[in-house]
């Protein structure tokens, strides 16, 4: 049999915008809580979110955003954030999902390319002042016209506006085909790419997610991951809101303490994350005080789940239904999914099977022709999910999406006989630490900056709590005069997001190479990677 499977599916798709499937919750559960913000202690019924949301988009019409402008959001997880996914799809508007580790190299750059004209933003979280670092950009960002900071006075002055947006007047009519998100990934050359997204793409995907763990609108659904990437704002949110159950805010970045307290006091059925969060709350000295017994389900995605984690999930945090999903930002994002009665082995040997009204196939990356069940080749996905495009990069969207609209993973896969697909590899270089995707390219580029480096190679070596930590070799200038680890980390320090920085330096006098002249990173993976 070929590796080829299609989620045939007696339950249709979704043919609305985010806002008209919001207004069908909201008639459906209006007294329902939507939201929770644990920190602050706000609340919103699911009639109190599309109120506050209405109010938003309002503002927004009448600060001059238009259906198809892009709307920034470079923030952590907060209440706001939430609001701004759905008050900019409510007119049309773009949500440009903006990293929070980003640094001004990496914002100034998606700014400029997505054409940003208002900017959300968070004030500060940890070491970044975002309104210092937005001051230092503004002025390469021609098309920012205006920024508006979480917690500030800005966001009230632009909520004030509401009132002179028309009242009642209706909002813009929308197509739920309409790109409505933007979200970057990095390529494997050079700068990140930005993955546009309809109302229909990430609808859908967060209503699959959910109705393949059974959510209901009595489930509360814990969110320690960014809402900045899929897994927040799809598998969280979408999923959520699509069946009127709710989100709980833990905190604004991941902390395993947090955590287990907000599942405690909201009585939360579901739980996020990727192994490493797991890990660290199993991991808590206090973990056995936490009162679990709420929690039936979750998800785990990002990286493979080693076999005693998902035990000790599945017995000591309650989660006996716990899903992991396997997807990708341009496939918004869940292709593959474990189902809620799947055992132990295809939960963590295995990222699931096809998710319904998607199809996957494993080929031969060569010749692109399927191959037999049972032996490795690239993933490929074709369906409702796949991305309208990347950004104003046509040339990058071909290479990715071929003539038959299938979505070339890059990923080495296996289908077994019963249609479950095991991950083996990756056919490109890409680093995964600690569900981070992170791309040599886009590191080697800004490197090749320093002064005292004249070439460069990144790669991926084994890391014992992240999966992979960031190696830079390097060739100096002059040999007399190496760089330092310290050296590099201040040169990337505040421009690269801190999990592209690299934790290990070799000082090289030449790289190992391929008859063609290609650098064989696989020998320096393998000779440094110890």
């Amino acid at each position: 049999m070929n590796s080829y499977s299609h989620g045939a599916s007696e339950i249709p798709l979704l043919g609305d915008t985010i806002g008209a499937d919001l207004d069908r919750a909201v008639a459906a559960w209006p007294d329902r809580e939507a939201l929770v913000d644990v920190p602050s202690g706000r609340r919103w019924t699911y009639a109190a979110f599309a109120s506050d949301v209405d109010d938003l988009a309002r503002a927004l019409l009448a600060a001059g955003v238009a259906k198809g402008d892009r709307v920034g959001i470079w923030a952590v997880n907060c209440p706001e954030w939430v609001l701004v996914q759905y008050a900019t799809a409510r007119i049309g508007a773009i949500m440009v999902n903006i990293n929070p580790a980003y640094r001004t190299h990496e914002v100034a750059y998606v700014l400029r390319q997505a054409g940003v004209s208002v900017l959300f933003a968070s004030l500060r979280h940890k070491t970044s002042d975002y309104r210092a670092m937005t001051g230092q950009v503004r002025g390469e960002c021609p098309q920012l016209r205006e920024v508006v900071y979480i917690g500030d006075p800005s966001w009230d002055a632009l909520l004030s506006r509401a009132g002179g947006a028309g009242g009642a007047e209706p909002f813009p009519e929308l197509s739920c085909d309409d790109p409505i998100n933007i979200q970057y990934t990095s390529g494997t050359t050079g700068f990140p790419k930005g993955a546009t997204l309809s109302h229909h793409n990430i609808l859908n995907n967060g209503y699959f997610v959910g109705e393949s763990i059974g959510y209901t609108e009595q489930d509360r659904v814990c969110v320690p991951v960014p809402f900045y990437h899929c897994f927040g704002m799809v598998m969280g949110n979408l999923a959520a809101t699509s069946h009127g159950a709710c989100i709980v805010i833990p905190a604004p970045s991941f902390d395993p303490k947090a955590t287990l307290e907000a599942v405690q006091r909201e009585r939360c059925t579901s739980l996020y994350g990727v192994p490493t969060m797991f890990i660290a709350e199993l991991n808590l000295p206090d973990f056995p005080s936490y009162d679990l017994s709420s929690l039936r389900t979750g998800i785990m995605a990002g990286s493979p789940c080693p076999v005693e984690v998902m035990k000790r999930v599945v017995a000591e945090m309650h989660m006996e239904q716990v899903s992991i999903c396997y997807g990708m930002t341009e496939t918004s994002p869940v292709s593959l999914q474990t189902r809620m009665d799947d055992d132990l082995e295809h939960r963590t040997a295995t990222v699931g099977r096809v998710l319904p009204h998607i199809e996957v196939k494993i080929i031969d990356p060569a010749t692109g022709v399927t191959r037999p069940r049972g032996t490795a080749g690239e993933l490929c996905t074709r369906g409702y999910s796949v991305m309208l495009g990347y950004w104003n990069q046509p040339e990058k969207t071909a290479e990715a999406v071929d003539a038959g609209r299938w979505m070339h993973t890059g990923d080495l896969a296996v289908m077994r006989e019963d249609g479950y697909v095991e991950i083996v590899g990756r056919i490109k270089d890409m680093i995964i630490r600690g569900g981070e995707n992170i791309y040599p390219r886009e590191i080697e580029e800004f490197l090749h900056a320093h002064p005292k480096i004249a070439d460069v190679q990144v790669v991926g070596v084994p890391h014992e709590r992240y999966g992979e930590e960031v190696l830079a070799c390097v060739i100096p200038h002059d040999p007399a005069a190496p760089l330092t680890l310290e050296e590099l980390w201040e040169f990337c320090d505040g421009r690269l997001a801190h999990y592209k920085i690299p934790s290990k330096l070799r000082i090289l006098d030449s790289f190992p190479m391929t008859v063609s002249g290609k650098v064989r990173k696989v020998e320096l993976r393998e000779r440094y990677g110890a």
